[in-house]
């Protein structure tokens, strides 16, 4: 059973679906799509249903407005035990908010599974993920056990086209809703991390002109110069 996580708004992470959905198209696993807030839309939300998704989870309360980045975690990942039998769960890369990038790990240390970060391509063999994930210069394989979390980057690819089949199918598809009640969970009175400023960071560049009678003169007065900012 293949399970996949995704926060709001959907559209932010479709792309999570589109990876769960890949799986299920080779391996047949069980898709299910996971949101987390309060008063939730549910016709955008079916998107996911829709798309291939067999089946959806709300998580929708007034106490999972406003969460930090760790208890949102710790919510969803309540909601995945009581799913139970999940192998996989994927996450979008960071959220639309804030974007920390830390939910998906957060939610891997609550359930005590690997996690794979920046995913762009997601195989499964066996008992095992071997999955291309994206760095700045290229691309490195690796391979974790199952259960695990994967994030996953846009490189990976856009949502599948929804067919008229996929749309008229949702009806027959289950949704359910949970509140806090249902997860046996108590949140934390505190969050873990205070947001102390939100500013646009200040790039400024200094031009210093070099002069010299010579060349020669001007390249000696530069090298001294480079060696007093000790870059030489």
């Amino acid at each position: 059973e293949s399970g996949i996580n995704i926060h709001v708004p959907i559209e932010e992470h479709t792309l999570t679906v589109e990876a769960a959905l890949r799986i299920k198209d080779e391996h047949g696993a069980n898709v299910i799509a996971l949101s987390m807030g309060n008063t939730l839309a549910r016709p955008i939300l079916k998107k996911a249903l829709a798309a291939g998704a067999d089946k959806l989870v709300l998580l929708e309360a007034s106490e999972f407005e406003s969460l930090d980045s760790f208890a949102s975690a710790l919510v969803l990942a309540a909601a995945i035990r009581k799913l139970g039998n999940v192998d996989i769960i994927f996450t979008g890369r960071q959220g639309a908010d804030w974007d920390l990038g830390i939910t998906g790990c957060a939610i891997a240390e609550e359930l005590r599974v690997p996690c794979i970060t920046v995913a762009r391509k997601v195989e499964v063999n066996s008992n095992c993920v071997r999955v291309e994930r994206v760095l700045p210069d290229g691309f490195e394989v690796i391979k974790a056990s199952l259960p695990c979390v994967i994030t996953v980057d846009s490189d990976l690819g856009e949502l599948r086209y929804i067919t008229l089949q996929g749309l008229s199918g949702i009806q027959k598809k289950p949704v359910q809703s949970w509140t806090l009640s249902d997860l046996n969970l108590v949140l934390p009175a505190t969050s873990r991390h205070q947001l102390l400023d939100i500013y646009i960071p200040k790039h400024e560049t200094a031009c210093e002109i070099i002069e010299g009678a010579t060349i020669e003169d001007a390249a000696l007065n530069l090298a001294n110069r480079l060696k007093e900012k000790s870059l030489l």
